[in-house]
């Protein structure tokens, strides 16, 4: 794989971890930036997070121009992307947790809190669990992937979900349309299964 991977530094993010991964995956030149030049010109954008969604919503607008380098990248030129945990979570139209905040907008759906049917589940859902695929992707194939969260993506249009976990109830584990693919399970952290992956990703064309 050639060109720059654009890890999006906008401090919500567990940046070291998944650049470690990135390189383990293959990638020959990953650059942590908050600059939004580098991320308009990069070949491939990964964009991290961890905590709350309104947090990192509001860290991510907080950065001088970088949402609109990334609509530009993304959705004008067609940069593959890559969001993980609630980096994937952000392509929602809006988030529901502590209020309503607006998301990106990339995929329409809300995030939700977990619910599970059986009141003895404990969330958040956090370890190891099965990615079932439910929709044919390059990227996605069935195993097992490390999650952390209390919250899940509730994507309107089932066309947009890619695979789905288990924890009291289906969640979304993937969601994507064109170039723009979401996880919820953290791939830094699922060892041979999440390091496959991001080197589908590195060769990714679609």
């Amino acid at each position: 794989m050639t060109g720059i991977v654009a890890l999006v530094d906008y401090g919500a993010g567990n940046l070291h971890s998944v650049y470690n991964a990135l390189k383990k995956a293959g990638a020959a030149h990953v650059e942590v930036t908050s600059d939004p030049a580098l991320v308009r010109g990069a070949a491939r954008i990964v964009l991290p997070g961890v905590g709350a969604f309104r947090a990192c919503r509001d860290a991510l607008v907080a950065v001088p121009g970088m949402v609109e380098a990334m609509e530009e990248a993304v959705r004008t030129h067609g940069v593959p992307f890559l969001g993980i945990c609630v980096g994937m979570q952000l392509l929602a139209e809006r988030g529901e947790e502590h209020g309503i905040h607006e998301g990106l907008g990339w995929i329409p759906g809300a995030v939700r809190m977990i619910e599970p049917e059986d009141p003895a589940i404990k969330v958040p859902h956090m370890g190891w669990n099965d990615v079932a695929v439910v929709r044919e992707h390059p990227l996605i194939v069935p195993g097992e992937a490390y999650f952390l969260h209390s919250y899940h993506f509730d994507a309107v249009d089932d066309a947009d979900v890619i695979a789905r976990t288990d924890h009291g109830g289906p969640l979304v584990a993937a969601v994507g349309r064109d170039n723009i693919i979401g996880v919820q399970f953290h791939p830094e952290k699922s060892q041979t299964y999440g390091l496959e992956f991001l080197a589908r990703f590195l060769e990714w064309h679609p």
